[in-house]
């Protein structure tokens, strides 16, 4: 595993700011739980680190390099969602390899 640090990390959906400027540091071993209303950005951050969204502004570094043009399967992280159903038509290894 390796240490994953957010810089600046802002994403908006039109007019609509639902990130701003999140700096964040989790170090390698270090377990970290987001919480937090309905809407309030969880999962586009989870998105972002995992390369499934863009930023619109700030950087992504896990293990000291920068992943902010790498693709998802480049990054060598994964995530699992709470609704199975985004990708029904697999298998769970196929959704989450």
């Amino acid at each position: 595993m390796a240490g994953l640090t957010l810089r600046g990390i802002h994403k908006a959906f039109g007019d609509t700011s639902v990130l701003n400027d999140i700096d964040l540091d989790i170090a390698d071993g270090e377990f970290l739980t987001l919480v937090g209303p309905s809407g309030c950005g969880k999962s586009t951050l989870l998105r972002i680190i995992a390369g499934l969204e863009s930023q619109d502004r700030g950087s992504v570094s896990i293990g000291g390099t920068s992943v902010d043009h790498m693709r998802p399967h480049e990054r060598r992280i994964a995530m699992v969602f709470q609704n199975y159903a985004l990708y029904p038509h697999m298998s769970v290894f196929d959704n989450i390899a």
